[in-house]
């Protein structure tokens, strides 16, 4: 989907997300809109750019409400690896909350990876989960995301020129 305003958007998968705030500051800062979305209801600040959905209980709710909007100069937060592919087919800027960027060129082997992980798990095979959230992590998200969204305006500015040409 196009967005229509010609603004990026920051759609934020909601549940399981440890940089909210991050994302409100960065947002903020560039005055971009940010759709937190969630199974239910979500706290977050009182601010006309920041809009709070409760897209449903049902499982995939959420995923679903985010990849049917999601598209090209958009930006998705999410660390949801099939909601990841799902954006990023759709032609969305996707990261995951560690600041890992899902590209086109990485999505597919993330994707066998976990889809290898889940059937070891289910099998008996693997213990243990992902490693705890580090500052470290923290830092690499603010970067990642201030990079993404400075080369999506980029790109924006380069086609207006083109267009005006």
């Amino acid at each position: 989907m196009t967005n229509p305003q010609n603004t990026t958007r920051i759609y934020v998968d909601a549940d399981a997300c440890p940089v909210k705030d991050e994302i409100y500051r960065v947002a903020g800062r560039h005055g971009l809109p940010v759709s937190v979305v969630a199974g239910n209801f979500i706290r977050v600040p009182q601010d006309p750019l920041i809009e709070r959905i409760a897209a449903g209980a049902s499982m995939d709710a959420a995923d679903d409400w985010i990849a049917e909007r999601a598209g090209p100069g958009d930006i998705v937060i999410t660390s949801d690896i099939p909601l990841a592919s799902r954006c990023v087919k759709a032609g969305a800027d996707v990261i995951a909350s560690n600041g890992k960027a899902f590209t086109e060129e990485s999505i597919g082997m993330t994707l066998a990876v976990r889809n290898l992980m889940t059937d070891l798990r289910s099998a008996g095979e693997v213990t243990g989960g992902p490693k705890s959230y580090s500052p470290r992590d923290r830092s690499t998200f603010l970067s990642t995301l201030d990079q993404t969204i400075r080369r999506i305006q980029r790109r924006r500015a380069d086609q207006a020129a083109t267009r005006q040409d």
